[in-house]
């Protein structure tokens, strides 16, 4: 007894050893996390602008976020958001002397790379330098560093400029072999978000319409690379298709770059141009920028209010995930904005390859209602196709980037038939009681009946003919053009605007300004919504699995996205209005 009593409180020690530690680790990572890094920006310094992690819309003002657990510190990186302030501000900061931009990783969609390349072309009228350096430059960074004065290379590095591809998952062959059959229902022949599941390579209306935006945003990233670095577009195609940039002196010889350098050269240059002494320079990171105060000119008090709602992520019914847009909290923010006296205007930024058509149809309704009380003005980022154009249609004045994927307007139900798996090959049988013959209709456990097979399809249709016309409604056009244009087809704004379904290209900063001046306000501020939650309330919904953790590795991230992709198409929402699965674009 008096040994069990000794292992006893042994082991209640080491728990509460146990418990002092984790206490502590945890009591350094909340004041590590939540210590912000405000900067006081000294004489001759430059800002400095690198990634290392993909480029958002929206700051995320979770510290727990990207968390290294050696350092107990963030890996904060601003939003496009407060970057693009970040660089208005320091055009007009006498102590900032230019901009350097490390592109050793840059992760993003290109017309958000292109919004921060607009807004650094805008920095430039400043007559202040632009910088770009990377021991490797990947398309899209390279993309971005032709904007700069000049454009730096590690003497061992490359500029990856081999052109552009999609990839598309096919999991016919897999289904095949697990003896699952997908149950497909669609309106549009281009609606080829279900090809992956009937299929094993893309249709030929599929292959047209890829093959139409892919070259949309070559043509857009070629001109604009060739205009900066004063290549010829023909030369451009000619470095893609022959891998001629292979290496950096190759990259230096057709004058993708203008000088091989090492780091510390580096250095020395941006210290001359500073005007520093000596070698030391005085780097301002966009974190600590983002907190140096505003000077009193940006501090005029202003009643009036622009609200900038961002929708981003995949449609889905109630709040969704931290990545996702939930049909509850968007619908909500809208309603805040729509009935708050002091917004004068809403500004839409959709990032978005749609998903749920009811939760579609939920936040649409809530932008019906605010269009009719306030100027209502739409931001396409990256994507903003199907569900993310059902959400957009209505605004007075859509606005997005050349290189957007937008259109897609189609509709599509899916689902699994796994009986012959269930049964066949793992031994698994059903005996079903009902009430009625069609009491267990969408159960993976049977085939859909003609008489089912039929009510989805009218149900799909029924949905199609209400998505054609609210985007008749909304752009102004007949139902049968609308159909004309759609079928699922998915476009680029370049072409999305010659077609009438995007109104002209531009930035957010540009969609906030057409929203104030329709709305006649001058003075004002942005509120920006959904108001994001307190970061103790993130993390600790992280802890209970509420949402998926932010701390998962990068490679483990695309099979979580596989696999919720076919979680949230088996899901109640049959019925879906989504953009292709399993795109790859680099």
């Amino acid at each position: 007894m008096k040994q069990f009593f000794k292992f006893v409180f042994a082991s209640l020690t080491a728990i509460f050893l146990f418990f002092i530690i984790i206490f502590f680790i945890f009591g350094a990572m909340l004041g590590s996390a939540f210590q912000k890094e405000v900067a006081t920006v000294k004489e001759n310094s430059a800002l400095k602008i690198e990634f290392n992690q993909p480029l958002d819309d929206r700051t995320d003002n979770n510290p727990f976020k990207n968390l290294s657990l050696t350092s107990l510190k963030p890996s904060s990186q601003p939003g496009l958001n407060d970057i693009t302030k970040c660089l208005e501000n320091a055009a007009a900061d006498a102590n900032i002397k230019g901009v350097v931009l490390n592109l050793n990783y840059l992760e993003g969609g290109y017309a958000s790379i292109r919004e921060l390349r607009n807004a650094l072309v805008e920095f430039k009228k400043s007559k202040k330098y632009v910088i770009a350096y990377s021991e490797g430059y990947s398309t899209k960074a390279y993309y971005l560093a032709s904007v700069a004065d000049k454009v730096y290379l590690h003497p061992q590095g490359a500029v990856d400029f081999k052109g552009l591809f999609t990839q598309l998952v096919f999991f016919k062959g897999a289904l095949e072999k697990l003896e699952i059959e997908p149950e497909v229902i669609r309106h549009g022949k281009f609606k080829s978000a279900i090809e992956p599941f009937i299929l094993d390579k893309m249709s030929p209306e599929n292959r047209e319409q890829t093959a139409t935006y892919v070259n949309s945003i070559w043509e857009t990233l070629c001109s604009e690379i060739a205009e900066s670095r004063n290549i010829s577009r023909q030369q451009l195609e000619d470095i893609a298709d022959s891998l001629a940039a292979e290496n950096a002196n190759d990259a230096l010889q057709l004058h993708l770059v203008d000088q091989l350098t090492y780091q510390d050269e580096l250095d020395k240059i941006i210290a001359s141009r500073n005007g520093n002494e000596s070698d030391k320079i005085n780097f301002v990171s966009l974190a600590q920028y983002k907190e140096v105060p505003a000077s009193v000119s940006d501090k005029k008090i202003a009643k009036d209010r622009i609200a900038v709602i961002y929708a981003t992520g995949e449609i889905v019914s109630g709040k969704g995930e931290r990545d996702q847009m939930g049909s509850d909290v968007i619908a909500a923010a809208i309603k805040k904005a729509r009935e708050d006296s002091k917004v004068k205007a809403i500004v839409l930024r959709v990032n978005s390859p749609g998903g749920s058509a009811l939760a579609s149809d939920v936040i649409w309704r809530e932008t019906k209602l605010a269009k009719e009380s306030k100027p209502f003005i739409v931001s396409m980022g990256d994507v903003a196709a199907s569900g993310g154009y059902y959400i957009s249609c209505l605004a007075d004045t859509i606005v997005a980037q050349p290189n957007t994927i937008t259109g897609s307007i189609g509709v599509f139900g899916l689902m699994m038939n796994a009986e012959k798996l269930l049964t066949d090959k793992l031994g698994l049988t059903f005996d079903t009681y009902k009430t009625g013959p069609y009491a267990d209709m969408g159960l993976p456990t049977r085939a859909l009946t003609p008489m089912e097979r039929n009510k989805i399809q009218k149900g799909v249709e029924d949905v199609y003919d209400t998505f054609i016309s609210h985007v008749a409604e909304g752009r102004h056009i007949s139902k049968a053009d609308v159909d004309s244009i759609g079928q699922g087809r998915v476009w680029s704004a370049t072409d999305a605007k010659r077609i009438g379904l995007v109104d002209m290209f531009g930035s957010l900063s540009d969609a906030i300004k057409i929203a104030a001046k329709k709305a006649g306000v001058d003075n004002y501020r942005i509120k920006e919504l959904p108001e994001q939650k307190e970061p103790l309330q993130e993390f600790l919904e992280d802890l209970k699995g509420e949402s998926v953790s932010v701390m998962l590795p990068d490679y483990m991230k695309e099979s979580l996205n596989t696999m919720r992709y076919i979680q949230h198409i088996s899901q109640k929402d049959k019925i879906q209005m989504r953009l292709p699965f399993g795109i790859i674009t680099e």
